[in-house]
């Protein structure tokens, strides 16, 4: 198994916060994170690679080895101020996505509080934002959520299995907290949907696993689900990955193995073809957009879901290119 070593917290200072996006099929133009590494430390994190930008290594130290900006608030109201000197103004700004390589609301966000400074900025200067994340921490902060028109947040859930879970993503709230996150955001009147994502082949992608997630996020009053695949997306994202499989379920290593020969990190198209009629067929029967993704026009309800490429802050200040999976 896994070593578990105790968690190391870090605190720098940066000089931007606020990261460019470059992919045109983004619905978003910015993006920010306020912590590097993550203590979820999900199995399949496509953003463990982003810690190889730091000279760190990319296995546990990711949710080992957290970096926490402390300025960030400071240096997100700096960016805003001079961009609203600028030409365009803040509508260059867009909608700012939070929580693309590192959960937002992580633990150590209960200390520091980092989120919630970045938001009271946001909504301070009219700026929408989109918000992913696995904890229902985020409903400490419902009275920014509230006032803040225009923005919207999602709720990532791959899987209702317990034992899956427990497997993939130990550090993380159990799904029914989530659910719980998504009714109680819904009911405060907070745009809110679900990234049933990454949806793990011969784990989770079965109809009575997908019918389920969908199902339970329609009773919990999700505006709108969002399907991807998993995807493997660098080197040291699929080891890792490789890694957990072969301890908790080896005789899938040899098909993961066969999917995932190719360079791309994707599934197959045969693959993608073969399931995703059943899950247009479920969205549509639950009242939700079967659209796929990369179709719809972009909305805020669009940030990349767990399992999507993302090489995210290789640099403060660096564009960011993210392409989003469906």
């Amino acid at each position: 198994m896994k070593s578990k070593r105790s968690i190391r917290y870090e605190t720098l200072s940066c000089k931007t916060i606020l990261n460019e996006v470059k992919a045109p099929s983004m619905p978003f133009a910015r993006s920010l994170n306020p912590y590097r590494g993550c203590q979820h430390g999900c199995s399949f994190c496509y953003a463990r690679s982003t810690h190889s930008f730091l000279g760190l290594e990319t296995d546990d130290t990711f949710q080992n080895h957290i970096r926490i900006k402390e300025n960030a608030a400071a240096v997100l109201e700096r960016q805003l101020r001079a961009m609203a000197r600028s030409r365009r103004g803040l509508a260059a700004a867009g909608t700012v996505a939070i929580g693309t390589a590192t959960d937002p609301y992580q633990p150590i966000e209960g200390t520091w509080r980092l989120t919630r400074q970045c938001l009271e900025v946001l909504q301070a200067y009219g700026v929408p934002f989109s918000i992913t994340t696995r904890s229902p921490l985020i409903l400490r902060d419902l009275d920014i959520l509230r006032q803040s028109p225009g923005s919207s947040v999602n709720i990532s859930i791959h899987t209702l299995q317990t034992g899956l879970w427990s497997r993939m993503e130990p550090s993380t709230p159990p799904p029914d907290k989530r659910l719980a996150t998504v009714r109680e955001l819904a009911e405060n009147g907070v745009r809110v949907g679900v990234f049933m994502a990454p949806i793990l082949p011969y784990l989770s992608d079965g109809d009575d696993d997908v019918r389920a997630v969908i199902e339970q996020a329609a009773r919990h009053r999700a505006s709108f689900v969002v399907p991807s695949f998993l995807r493997l997306s660098t080197a040291a994202v699929k080891v890792w990955f490789f890694q957990t499989l072969q301890e908790a379920y080896p005789h899938l290593v040899q098909a993961y193995a066969d999917l995932y020969a190719g360079g791309s990190g994707s599934l197959p198209p045969a693959y993608r073809e073969r399931r995703m009629p059943f899950i247009r067929a479920e969205l549509a029967r639950h009242g939700f957009d079967a659209e796929p993704a990369a179709r719809r026009t972009p909305s805020a309800a669009r940030p990349p879901a767990a399992g999507d490429e993302a090489a995210d802050e290789a640099a403060d200040g660096q564009p960011v290119q993210l392409s989003f999976l469906f």
